[in-house]
């Protein structure tokens, strides 16, 4: 498949997550190699040693965040939801909902899980539950199961990108699907900056 490149990218993504191994970072990275083909990706690893009484130090990162064109929060299945490490950083933003500083932006979610199942598509409610909750606009799948020609999104989510690891390693058309999540969000966060700089230029 042909990447198309542009040159006057202005997207700028930051990826939020939880990783109590590699998997869930190893699908980070993947949503960041497909963000970066259009804009610029970051990781923001959420680590345990950061959290303090409970709350992730959001207040380090908020210009990064504030000025991020989408947010993508990624995070494993842990009894039906997200890691109590990504709840930290859920928390902490409320700083962010009372002001709605991160409204309009792009958001999308990511998971993985040791069933087929496991209840992912719960964490993935979650993320987007959060997204809502500041305003963003949510960025799923336009995948159907089974009708891609690649084999992307095996596992039938639209919500967003998950993956199964039963054994730590990955699947490869997880990886590539979350790739693909990235290229997408990153695509759309360029339109939506476009169109925007359009309409500013005509009024």
């Amino acid at each position: 498949m042909a990447i198309i490149h542009y040159a006057n990218d202005m997207s700028h993504i930051q990826i939020v997550y939880y990783s109590s191994g590699d998997s869930t970072h190893r699908l980070a990275e993947a949503i960041q190699k497909g963000a970066a083909e259009y804009g610029h990706a970051r990781l923001l690893r959420i680590l345990p040693q950061h959290i303090q009484h409970g709350r992730y130090p959001i207040q380090a990162f908020a210009d990064e965040l504030q000025d991020a064109s989408a947010i993508i929060f990624g995070s494993p299945t842990f009894m039906g939801g997200p890691a109590a490490q990504f709840k930290a950083f859920a928390d902490a933003s409320s700083a962010n909902w009372c002001r709605q500083a991160w409204a309009d932006k792009i958001a999308a979610g990511f998971t993985i899980g040791g069933n087929l199942n496991g209840d992912q598509q719960c964490t993935l409610a979650y993320f987007s539950t959060l997204a809502a909750q500041h305003g963003m606009l949510w960025c799923g799948l336009e995948i159907a199961a089974g009708y891609s020609p690649e084999g992307l999104n095996r596992l039938g989510c639209q919500l967003g990108a998950t993956a199964h690891s039963p054994d730590g390693k990955l699947h490869p058309s997880d990886l590539a699907t979350a790739r693909h999540l990235g290229r997408r969000v990153a695509r759309l966060a360029n339109r939506m900056s476009a169109a925007v700089l359009k309409k500013e230029q005509q009024t």
